[in-house]
């Protein structure tokens, strides 16, 4: 008896989870300034600093994710970079003055110690995070023709949510609650995002091997 295939999860979850995944990449971004300044003030090459260590961590998570895409891709793996980007998120709750107070005594240069306090603090998540845009493209893709309609649609939800995510931050999350609050929100966002992509996974795939026990046996 042959084994009922795998299915993939929907694309609207697919969709879905690219727009969290904007959203949260921005509101991390955003309170990476508020984060920074009591250390190291919140001037322009502050705000230089954790731009560049964002771009660059996304950079690597882009080419990471596009890899690892590659490689027999599975919702269960899509799922955990949600989970791994909320768990590395945890540092920057906990332990963000044990880290920064150091940096801010070993290096004078507040343009310097923000950078490397911006590389301890959000390098690690944000890659993460970077990997889940190229991975999605390769779970919505079907057939080689539609990869680029693909990719232009999962990279418009994702800056879409980066768009959101940046108003949401700096308009209104800012003036209702504190830093570690939102930050714990964004946490318990990605995680519960990355369990509802497993129980999709789950539904899906017990419904479909269900489906297949039905089916009448060809003599």
């Amino acid at each position: 008896m042959s084994k009922a295939k795998t299915k993939a999860i929907p694309r609207a979850v697919i969709a879905g989870m690219a727009f969290v995944s904007g959203f949260c990449i921005m509101t991390i971004e955003m309170l990476g300034a508020r984060i920074l300044s009591p250390y190291f003030g919140g001037s322009l090459s502050v705000w230089g600093s954790i731009i560049t260590i964002f771009m660059l961590a996304l950079a690597l998570g882009y080419l990471f994710g596009g890899r690892l895409s590659t490689r027999n891709p599975s919702a269960v793996t899509f799922a955990m970079f949600f989970i791994a980007a909320g768990v590395f998120s945890l540092p920057v709750i906990l332990f963000a003055d044990p880290i920064m107070r150091p940096i801010f005594m070993a290096i004078e240069d507040p343009r310097y110690g923000s950078l490397f306090a911006a590389i301890f603090l959000f390098f690690i998540p944000t890659s993460i995070l970077g990997m889940i845009s190229p991975y999605a493209v390769r779970l919505m893709v079907e057939r080689q023709e539609h990869s680029g309609h693909m990719a232009g649609l999962l990279y418009f939800i994702s800056t879409l949510g980066s768009a959101v995510g940046t108003l949401g931050t700096s308009f209104y999350f800012v003036l209702w609650f504190e830093v570690n609050q939102i930050l714990l929100g964004t946490v318990a966002v990605l995680i519960l995002a990355g369990c509802f992509v497993l129980l999709t996974h789950y539904v899906v795939n017990s419904s479909s091997v269900k489906s297949a026990q039905r089916q009448p046996k060809s003599a």
